[in-house]
């Protein structure tokens, strides 16, 4: 190793362990080779330290995970509480988006864990508290909740699995097929690629809002009529 790096290390292994420090380094091992890649050993190595002088913070892997879990529902913001009940649900909504695209690891994970923490609690909490002062019973409260989330991870599991990352990339991957696609045989396709995808302005994005928005509009405090 060089000196950077011995420096870097060096510089590691002064700054105090913590839990706090110990999930914050569990979380970018995760961000950049997922998952399976979490083992003690390799957090350890990031923080510069030993492996056993992480369990003075944490007790064993599915610890890691419950506060790696905590730390992602920390970034996502809380519903704000001066918004009316859609605007704060959408709010909430595209800062969720944004936080799971950035930990791709993260979907799978959100609802797993037996043991949520604080800022998990909070959350929910939040979003629960937004819709019943928005005049939502506690039973279609649940029921918003259980759309509107299903709708968001799902939507961010699909998004995170698309062969492209932006407009510039859509074009090119979009166009690629749209050249080895024989036309006739899938004119439904094409006729989606020219005239919707391949259109300029057009943004994956735009699907997100345009399905929430149907969700938001169509809920409504009330409770739903019997069987």
């Amino acid at each position: 190793m060089g000196k950077g790096g011995r420096s870097r290390r060096g510089a590691s292994a002064r700054t105090p362990l913590s839990r706090e420090r110990v999930i914050r380094a569990a979380v970018a091992v995760a961000d950049e080779k997922g998952t399976a890649a979490l083992t003690m050993r390799a957090i350890a190595e990031s923080l510069g330290v030993e492996a056993m002088s992480l369990y003075h913070h944490v007790t064993n892997r599915e610890d890691i995970l419950d506060g790696m879990v905590d730390a992602v529902f920390g970034e996502i913001d809380l519903p704000p509480r001066d918004l009316e009940w859609r605007s704060a649900m959408r709010h909430r909504a595209a800062s969720a988006r944004a936080v799971l695209r950035s930990h791709r690891w993260a979907v799978p994970l959100m609802d797993s864990r037996s043991r949520p923490g604080p800022a998990t609690l909070r959350h929910h909490d939040a979003v629960i508290g937004t819709l019943r002062a928005g005049g939502f019973s506690v039973r279609m409260a649940a029921h918003a909740v259980s759309l509107i989330d299903s709708y968001l991870y799902g939507f961010v599991i699909q998004e995170v699995g698309l062969p492209f990352s932006g407009p510039a990339e859509l074009d090119e991957v979009a166009g690629a097929i749209l050249r080895e696609m024989p036309a006739d045989a899938y004119p439904h396709l094409a006729e989606l690629a020219v005239e919707h995808v391949l259109v300029p302005g057009y943004d994956y994005a735009d699907e997100f809002t345009f399905g929430l928005a149907l969700i938001l509009d169509a809920l409504h405090p009330d409770e739903p009529p019997g069987p």
